[in-house]
């Protein structure tokens, strides 16, 4: 499955040319690639003169070139750790972009209907526990469904991937039998048979091709190919479906707590209408930029996504950042020197 990639001119100077573009690279998160697209699209529209170069090759890879000092900057669904900072060059800050949902996706012949999966259950899907769709714990919660007795097909990333550690993350918190087995990261061993896909993009590709079969990815990978997703009980032991708001609901005890480094997880809130496997999705930015062409550029950029880029959200399925948050982000801006 072959990785995002764009190339898209953005301008910093209303003096700039083709000429005196001012290149930039970065790869990482394919979970937030459809808004990062549009948004270097949008800002080559209002500037002339920066190029930005992002491969969506996944959190995993994405923090692996900013550790090696291949890109300017990476993109991750997962903040780093003490440990992975203290790897890097130069240190790098966290700048939350958009707040989005991991949903569990499915192709089940002659079952059009929305799944209710409470979070138990889909742990021990994963867990290789619940084998059949005409387990009698998932027909519970599903009353008139009339599912086939067949085997379910678990698919789920090959590369480290922060969309990975978010559905992980969240199984951690629901399943003590997840969290002492396999644990959370964006690369685990799994439990059991399964199918594997690069990206998100390959995830949603396998569901869509494989009969029976259930995988996790972005939600708007999954409304974008028309493919079905689960509503999941959340924490407060309420049904909930993952959408704009209930992403926004999981984020809101967040919001005014969230650490001056922006390292937070968002899964499992107890909210009575949070999406209990909402997260946000960072930008890391070195903190230093000898460049200073470049410095202007990625700031100048970084500003405009927290204002003006937030608009975009929803169209994609994203959730748009607390008003809290962005205050936040907009002090740490003066911090990249």
């Amino acid at each position: 499955m072959k990785s995002f990639s764009w190339a898209v001119c953005v301008a910093v100077g209303l003096g700039a040319t083709a000429a005196q573009a001012q290149k930039i690279n970065a790869a990482g998160a394919t979970f937030p690639a459809p808004i990062y697209q549009k948004w270097f699209g949008e800002y080559h529209t209002l500037h002339s003169g920066v190029e930005i170069n992002y491969q969506g090759v996944g959190s995993g890879a994405g923090v692996n070139q900013l550790t090696g000092g291949t890109v300017d900057f990476a993109a991750s669904d997962f903040p780093l750790t003490d440990e992975q900072i203290s790897k890097l060059k130069v240190k790098a800050l966290h700048f939350p972009t958009v707040m989005g949902a991991v949903v569990l996706t499915y192709n089940i012949p002659n079952v059009s209907t929305e799944l209710k999966l409470s979070s138990d259950v889909v742990a021990d899907i994963y867990l290789g526990k619940i084998t059949k769709w005409s387990d009698a714990r998932i027909t519970k919660d599903n009353p008139g469904v009339k599912f086939p007795n067949d085997d379910i097909v678990v698919i789920r990333r090959t590369d480290g991937s922060g969309t990975t550690f978010v559905f992980t993350d969240f199984l951690s918190k629901v399943s003590p039998e997840w969290k002492m087995k396999v644990g959370n990261s964006a690369s685990v061993s799994w439990p059991g048979q399964t199918l594997g896909g690069n990206g998100n993009a390959g995830v949603t590709g396998l569901v869509k091709q494989t009969p029976d079969s259930i995988g996790y990815v972005e939600l708007g990978y999954a409304r974008q190919n028309k493919l079905p997703y689960a509503t999941i009980k959340n924490a407060s032991g309420n049904w909930v479906k993952p959408t704009l708001d209930s992403v926004t609901a999981a984020a809101a005890g967040a919001a005014n707590t969230m650490p001056a480094d922006f390292r937070v997880s968002i899964t499992n809130e107890k909210g009575k209408d949070a999406y209990p496997i909402s997260t946000f999705t960072y930008m890391l930015i070195p903190a230093q930029l000898a460049d200073a062409a470049k410095l202007k550029a990625t700031k100048g950029f970084l500003q405009w996504m927290l204002t003006d880029g937030q608009k975009d959200c929803a169209s994609l399925d994203y959730a748009p950042l607390p008003k809290e948050v962005v205050a936040k982000e907009m002090k740490q801006l003066a911090l990249i020197k």
